[in-house]
């Protein structure tokens, strides 16, 4: 199918709106927008980071699930407690696949579920005996820990529990940090809240703990990676390329990071960050109160790679610049190998992404270095600075769409019928069941990593495994079956 122009993108944005009521039809049209290069601000064509509309289905998180599940979960040798019911921590145990190094239940912790297991007495008593004394059997359980953050679920911020002071307290007493982290799930428009909460508190708790202790010895050429939660390896495979430069990785934010490599990242020289939409508020704090400087990469498809080595290299020596070249000589046979291989069975293909934090916009370079094209992108969670990214990385007259409901989603998939879905589990299996082939684009569909070099051979492997599989032609939508064609002519 060829690409939609300008008027029949605007057409089809109009009739998926005709199935509201007149009030949800004008908000929902802020959201939906026709991509426009010129435009210099997003705001000017598409709204963001506002309140979902009751009633619709929408595929958002909460200020909990950024929190926990995004910021300070990953951080490996601390114990995070989901404080309140048991349900919100199993379900964000594990889930995004945040690999690390360590002993599970050693020195190491990610995977485990820690939480106080709310029941109603503890509703109507409230719950601040039970967390003090989690954590004194936490030291005693575990002494290997390097701290606990306390992750509050919505009950917290209902009763009135002071977390804070059970925190101190209990900080004394273990003598490790001990965070508390007012993250209810209800706080906010979105997951988007939980992460600025988390960076607050690791701005407030944890990040001037080493301010004064000359200790550590730094170098010209020490960076921190930040916003990279090693989702399948991913900072690893970021991490290579960085020090094959010649730079000095002194911290991981959060994907296998410690709490220690968090207090040293004010003795760096420059913050990298890799998703902006949930680091970028530690990120401007520490170049306010630091003076450490920050830029963004992007470490997806070889373009963007060689793009953002490049520019990493501009803040230092000729040293890191030469670095820099040398190794993007060094795996141009590798990665043109990957595009000699697969582009022949990609180029043109049409992708739809709907994602959260940075991959709407980051991985588009990817796709086109495969020959394929985004041709519809939106945020779940995003605010319009993503979007002012976003903008310029998008083809003129491609659908945008913010917080993109469960039925505008269907219709514009059918209406655009691209050759590739990429977003998160809720959807995964709607678009299968449509005969639409389908990528996880949250957590790689248990692959990965996909970041760098060596993740973009994995990136074209499993798109390319998607679209040709031959079970695509064994399925059929519903409503094309004949059953349901006749279904539909009886009830008629």
């Amino acid at each position: 199918m060829a690409a939609l122009t300008r008027e029949e993108t605007e057409a089809l944005i109009q009739e998926v709106l005709e199935i509201y009521p007149e009030q949800a039809k004008k908000d929902r049209a802020k959201h939906l927008a026709v991509n426009d290069q010129s435009l210099e601000k997003s705001n000017k064509c598409i709204t963001s980071n506002r309140k979902s509309l009751p009633g619709v289905m929408t595929i958002r998180g909460c200020a909990y699930a950024g929190s926990k599940g995004v910021v300070w979960g990953p951080i490996k040798d601390m114990i995070h407690i989901s404080h309140g019911p048991v349900g919100c921590g199993q379900y964000s145990r594990a889930g995004r696949r945040n690999y690390y190094v360590g002993t599970t239940g050693v020195n190491t912790f990610g995977t485990m579920n820690f939480t106080s297991d709310f029941q109603e007495k503890d509703i109507v008593f409230g719950g601040d005996k039970k967390l003090a004394k989690i954590m004194t059997e936490i030291e005693g359980l575990f002494p290997l820990h390097k701290g606990i953050s306390i992750q509050s679920e919505c009950p917290i911020g209902l009763i009135g529990d002071d977390i804070e002071a059970v925190a101190k307290k209990a900080n004394k007493e273990i003598g490790k940090p001990v965070v508390p982290v007012r993250c209810e799930g209800f706080r906010g428009v979105s997951q988007s809240l939980g992460h600025h909460i988390a960076n607050d508190a690791i701005r407030d708790w944890v990040l001037g703990n080493r301010d004064g202790d000359d200790s550590f010895q730094t170098t010209p050429y020490d960076v921190a990676v930040i916003g990279d939660y090693n989702i399948g390896g991913d900072a690893w495979a970021s991490r290579t390329l960085l020090e094959e430069m010649g730079l000095r990785v002194v911290a991981q934010w959060s994907g296998d990071g410690t709490i220690a490599e968090i207090e040293k990242t004010p003795k760096v020289k420059l913050n990298l960050i890799h998703c902006y939409r949930s680091m970028n508020y530690i990120a401007r704090h520490m170049e306010e109160k630091y003076k450490i400087p920050w830029i963004e990469y992007n470490f997806f498809g070889p373009t963007k790679i060689a793009e953002s080595l490049r520019r990493i290299a501009s803040h230092f020596d000729d040293t890191i610049k030469e670095g820099a070249e040398r190794v993007i000589a060094k795996y141009e046979g590798e990665y043109q190998a990957v595009i000699d291989k697969y582009k022949p069975r990609l180029q043109g293909k049409r992708v739809m992404l709907y994602i959260g934090g940075l991959r709407p916009r980051h991985v588009i370079g990817a796709y086109e270095d495969l020959g394929m094209e985004v041709v519809g992108t939106g945020y779940e969670f995003g605010h319009n600075d993503d979007y002012d990214r976003t903008i310029k990385e998008m083809g003129n007259a491609t659908l945008l769409y913010d917080d993109v409901t469960g039925y505008e989603f269907e219709e514009f998939v059918k209406k655009v019928q691209p050759d590739l879905v990429g977003s998160g589990i809720k959807e995964k299996y709607i678009f299968q069941k449509m005969g639409v082939p389908f990528r996880q684009m949250h957590s790689w569909d248990y692959s990965g990593p996909y970041h760098g070099y060596d993740g973009f051979a994995i990136f074209a492997r499993d798109m390319d495994m998607t679209i040709n599989n031959p079970c695509w032609k064994q399925v059929k939508a519903p409503w094309k079956t004949d059953a349901s064609s006749e279904a539909v002519k009886a009830a008629a």
